[in-house]
């Protein structure tokens, strides 16, 4: 043979790579949290999934029920999934609502850039990296819009635990955590799932929650502040008890977290501070936003996903409830 085929017979045929090299790499990237979980199928989750929707808890989000085969079953997405990388991000910027200049709230994950090109972007570069490594393979990247079950994975991965408010908690962070994956063609060395519930008997994400949108592992999203101020498009129903100041998302059942209140390490990626505007805006800066100021402030902000319409219709309902 020549040195060129040999070469490219003993690249191609490498059976896997270790686990641990990719960890590494991720890590060097700055991901804080990874795991792999062997690719299986998701029959309980799909069917919770399924009772989930039948309950209407998904509100106006048809996107979720549009894609609910390939979100419950991850062979309907990616019919050659071998392997899931799951990763976690820290996101914790250190700052509370406390240090806003307004009497309005604005959730901590949408205060610096937008975490879907942030992380995406890292999750490229290490699928491109897999890919020198192993040239025939197969990946899809996803970062939250993709039909995955993200939190799922996670556990399985061995990151952290499904907690009582629906977020992924890990032993480490807590919830502060932008979730990703990547899906391989191709089997690796498999981490073990995160077995335990570190809730335990404690409910201060349901008991805090003021529209009473949390039960037991459960969220309905027509009563969440986080879908009503970001998904929800149109007018608000008289119905609707009020968003508490909040004008875009809600972090109140990850704010009274234990393991939030203990674990929460301040994030290194400075992509996540809090723009100059969210802190420093007080209340007529808000009442009184225009769309150009909106377009200006929010670019490559996640919270473009409200549009301007629906930030103003948010600021006036807290105007309302005197906020």
């Amino acid at each position: 043979f020549s040195k060129y085929f040999l070469y490219n017979f003993l690249k191609n045929s490498i059976m896997t790579i270790p686990s641990s090299l990719i960890k590494k790499k991720a890590n060097d990237l700055g991901i804080q949290k990874v795991g792999i979980a062997k690719a299986t199928d998701t029959f309980i989750e799909r069917e919770r999934l399924e009772t989930w929707l039948r309950r209407g808890n998904h509100a106006e989000m048809e996107w979720i029920k549009k894609r609910k085969n390939e979100r419950g079953d991850i062979y309907s997405y990616f019919p050659e999934a071998k392997s899931v990388i799951s990763v976690g991000i820290n996101y914790y910027t250190g700052q509370s609502q406390d240090d806003l200049k307004s009497d309005y709230k604005f959730s901590n994950y949408a205060w610096g850039e937008d975490y879907h090109s942030v992380l995406k972007n890292k999750l490229i570069i290490l699928s491109n990296w897999i890919q020198k490594l192993k040239p025939n393979s197969k990946s899809i990247v996803c970062v939250d819009t993709s039909p995955v079950m993200e939190k799922v994975w996670a556990q399985r991965a061995g990151i952290g635990w499904i907690g009582k408010h629906t977020n992924l908690i890990s032993p480490d962070y807590g919830s502060w955590l932008f979730l990703g994956e990547i899906i391989l063609d191709f089997k690796l060395e498999y981490d073990n799932p995160f077995d335990a519930d570190l809730c335990g008997t404690c409910t201060a994400c349901i008991d805090e929650c003021p529209t009473q949108a949390l039960t037991d592992y459960i969220l309905d999203s027509k009563k969440c502040i986080s879908y009503l101020t970001i998904e929800h498009r149109g007018p608000f129903m008289e119905e609707d008890k009020g968003l508490e100041g909040w004008i875009y998302g809600c972090d109140i059942c990850q704010d009274v977290c234990p393991w939030n209140k203990k674990f929460s390490q301040e994030s290194e990626h400075g992509e996540f501070q809090a723009r100059k505007e969210i802190l420093n805006h007080n209340n007529k800066d808000w009442e009184n936003i225009s769309e150009d100021q909106f377009k200006s402030i929010f670019k490559n902000s996640a919270a473009k996903r409200t549009k301007y319409v629906g930030l103003k219709r948010n600021i006036i309902n807290n105007m309302k409830k005197d906020v």
